[in-house]
């Protein structure tokens, strides 16, 4: 009867774990490269005297920016930081902007392709916001921060 019962408590065990699978995206990533084009211009919008970090958990996004000299240099960039819920449906990855320092960016989402290699997340897309006239491709390359 024991064993019965054990082997009862297994097979309870085995089929009530679900094989959940991570996603991906999820974790904490440092912006390493970024490249902007508008209309037929490209150009780096990575500001290497700055930090800026990307949160994603299973539901919300967030980003957070600031420059490395704390705020003592000439050329010190200002804070700046956001975030909000975001889907993921295969590659495409839209954040659904909510929060932001400046709130003309606000209630935009922002539709882009992602692709997940080692600890390098890479995303492409627009970024439209049609009451600042912006309407430009983006493309920005995080490390996964241990």
């Amino acid at each position: 009867m024991k064993k019965v019962i054990s082997i009862l408590v297994l097979i309870i065990t085995m089929t009530s774990c679900t094989s959940e699978k991570k996603n991906p995206i999820e974790g904490t990533w440092r912006l390493i490269s970024a490249e902007t084009t508008e209309k037929d211009s490209t150009f780096s919008t990575f500001n290497r005297k700055s930090k800026m970090i990307k949160i994603i958990n299973d539901t919300h996004f967030a980003f957070f920016n600031h420059d490395l000299k704390n705020g003592k240099d000439s050329t010190a960039t200002l804070f700046f930081g956001g975030g909000g819920k975001y889907t993921l449906k295969d590659s495409i990855y839209t954040e659904n902007l909510e929060y932001f320092n400046n709130r003309d960016w606000e209630d935009n989402k922002f539709e882009f392709v992602v692709k997940v290699q080692n600890d390098t997340l890479i995303q492409k897309g627009v970024e439209r916001v049609e009451k600042l006239g912006i309407d430009r491709t983006i493309i920005e390359k995080y490390v996964r921060e241990k």
